[in-house]
């Protein structure tokens, strides 16, 4: 069974770093520290060149999953983007305050996106009826729904992400992630039946440089994508 591994990155090094250690496809974020948001239009040049997938994420800010119209229209220039740079799909999502799927923005953002591949993200994990959101992801016609079976970590859904498989049946695909490592990959794997998973693959890296903590500039620690992470969580899938 070919089990398709995608990395989410946030950097030129983990750019490098997720080709570097065998992934299958990228998700480009800026700032993974609050999960994801739309990549910087340099680090879409670098990814251009990359010889795998790239798929971006389109998230303006930080916080709830929820857009106004001053959103949307950031998001739809950020698709513009996307395509001319000739990446190959975007990573898109949105809630209603009560955190069912925002519908009709999701639908505007995959029609202005035609012609690139599609993930619906992580909103999905807010929604409160997982089962009718699976339903609308397919209606919407995305290729996939990352999620972690609405709970913060996917190693903590199995029950959930397990019936989406069952009930997708095809129709699209369920991509665990969060909190995905080598040591649990197989696990999630065949708990679910899926065919694709999601990771960050990083380690913990220290601050090089206090003064730059000092004035705000810099975390005292962080996680970078880790090609040797990379490399673990390869072999376990290819293990299965």
């Amino acid at each position: 069974m070919t089990i398709l591994l995608e990395v989410c990155v946030d950097s030129p090094r983990g750019l490098a770093a997720a080709i570097e250690g065998g992934a299958d496809r990228i998700e480009l974020c800026s700032a993974l520290e609050v999960g994801g948001l739309t990549p910087l239009a340099g680090l879409m040049k670098a990814a251009a060149a990359a010889p795998i997938p790239v798929y971006a994420m389109i998230r303006p800010h930080a916080g709830p999953f929820i857009f106004d119209a001053a959103d949307e229209v950031a998001m739809m220039a950020d698709i513009d983007a996307v395509r001319a740079f000739g990446l190959a799909g975007v990573v898109i999502g949105a809630n209603r305050p009560d955190g069912t799927l925002d519908m009709p923005m999701i639908h505007r953002l995959k029609a202005h996106a035609a012609g690139l591949g599609s993930t619906l993200h992580r909103a999905f994990d807010l929604v409160p009826d997982p089962d009718a959101a699976l339903e609308q992801a397919i209606e919407l016609g995305c290729e996939r729904v990352l999620t972690s079976g609405c709970i913060p970590k996917a190693i903590d859904g199995l029950e959930t992400l397990a019936r989406l498989s069952k009930k997708a049946a095809g129709r699209i695909s369920i991509m665990p992630g969060s909190g995905v490592r080598p040591t649990n990959a197989a696990e999630i794997l065949r708990a679910t039946g899926a065919r694709e998973i999601h990771g960050s693959c990083s380690s913990p890296v220290a601050s090089v440089d206090p003064r730059a903590v000092a004035f705000g500039f810099e975390a005292s620690s962080a996680i970078r994508t880790d090609a040797a992470v990379i490399r673990r969580m390869r072999q376990t899938i290819d293990a299965l």
